[in-house]
This record gives structure tokens, sequence and C-alpha cells, in this order.
């Protein structure tokens, strides 16, 4: 069934110069052709949403986290000790 949408000047005026410059034949090749550049685009979203969770959910399951000061003094303490040991 057909349908009709209002674009505006701004992307009649576009359709009209591809048109004329023969990168398409219609507006619904036009239409089509943006249609799948979105549809690829929501897949790729999908794709990236569904990795961001995976990422959050192997985080979540690592277990608990170190305490950031607890690592630097730890740190710290290594390398003021390598330290003088390289001075002796």
């Amino acid at each position: 069934m057909p349908s009709s949408y209002a674009l505006g000047g701004h992307f009649e005026s576009l359709m009209d110069e591809l048109i004329a410059s023969g990168r398409y034949n219609s507006k619904s090749e036009i239409i089509r052709d943006g249609l799948r550049l979105l549809e690829d685009r929501e897949a790729l979203r999908q794709a990236r949403l569904e990795a961001l969770r995976a990422a959050i959910a192997e985080g979540a399951d690592s277990g608990p986290g170190v305490d950031a000061d607890a690592v630097f003094d730890r740190l710290e303490a290594k390398y003021q000790a390598m330290a003088q040991g390289a001075a002796e």
C-alpha cells in the first residue's frame, strides 16, 4: 500500500538533485536506500548495546572490586622498596 510523507523542502531538493545526477532513478529508490541505512545503523546500535550489556555483566560477575587507595599504597611500598634496594 503506497504511503505519503511530508519531507520538507530540504529533503525534497536533495532527492531531486540525486535523481538529476543519475545516482537514483526515483524518490522511492532513495527512500528505500535511506531506510536500509537506518536499518543497518539500528542493527549496529543493537549489537553495541548487547556488547555493552555483556561487558557490564562480566564486570559484575568478576567479584568485588579492590579499593584504589589500597592498590596505590601497595604499589608505592613496592617501588619504594625497589628504589631502596637499588640505592644500596
